[in-house]
């Protein structure tokens, strides 16, 4: 347990830290805050699951976004695009058939669409096709064989992180707006219990 843990933390503090995450931010802000448009984020796979977890993690935060499954896209579901919005995919290999075809589709019915891409492999076919590219570091999944997604989509939701707390800093979202999108469960409770000065966690 030890190992896993010292392995997939040294992998988050390898992650590139670069001038692509401004751009990716800015990005983020045009489209959504100043457009109107949203985030709409997609992957294959455990990289989907990742992407729902990113998008919704936007939505409550201040940040419309949805996510849209790439097989579904291909019967229909592109329809969800709008021309002021911007798509975040992740693959780590970069070579996902179905992400790099959704890049395709998605040109074709909205051309000067923005995308940021999140990968293990920034030479990729996904990554030349991006206007951000957000790479992981380049470590070996702690799965013993190698093969099933762990480190990789560790970093990537991690990076996800960097994205949504940066975007929410320069909106300036507050505890208030928070409440307001979400009422259920613990966080719900104490977002309404800090928005009438209840808090005992202040």
């Amino acid at each position: 347990m030890q190992h896993i843990l010292e392995a997939e933390s040294r992998a988050i503090a390898a992650i590139p830290v670069t001038g692509e995450y401004e751009r990716a931010v800015e990005l983020i802000l045009d489209r959504v805050h100043r457009r109107g448009g949203k985030l709409v984020a997609s992957g294959m796979g455990k990289c989907g699951q990742i992407a729902m977890n990113i998008a919704t993690t936007f939505a409550s935060t201040g940040t419309p976004a949805v996510t849209l499954h790439p097989s579904e896209a291909q019967h229909g579901d592109l329809g969800i695009l709008q021309p002021h919005d911007l798509m975040l995919l992740l693959s780590n290999s970069g070579k996902t058939t179905e992400i790099v075809e959704l890049v395709t589709l998605a040109r074709a019915f909205i051309p000067q669409l923005p995308i940021i891409v999140v990968t293990g492999t920034p030479d990729s076919p996904l990554a030349q096709l991006a206007d951000v590219t957000l790479a992981t570091a380049p470590a070996p999944e702690v799965c013993p064989l190698g093969l099933t997604p762990t480190t990789s989509t560790t970093m990537m939701t991690v990076i996800g992180d960097v994205l949504v707390v940066s975007v929410m800093e320069a909106i300036g979202f507050t505890r208030e707006q928070y409440a307001l999108r979400h009422h259920g469960g613990y966080l719900g409770h104490k977002a309404s219990a800090a928005q009438k000065g209840g808090d005992d966690n202040a």
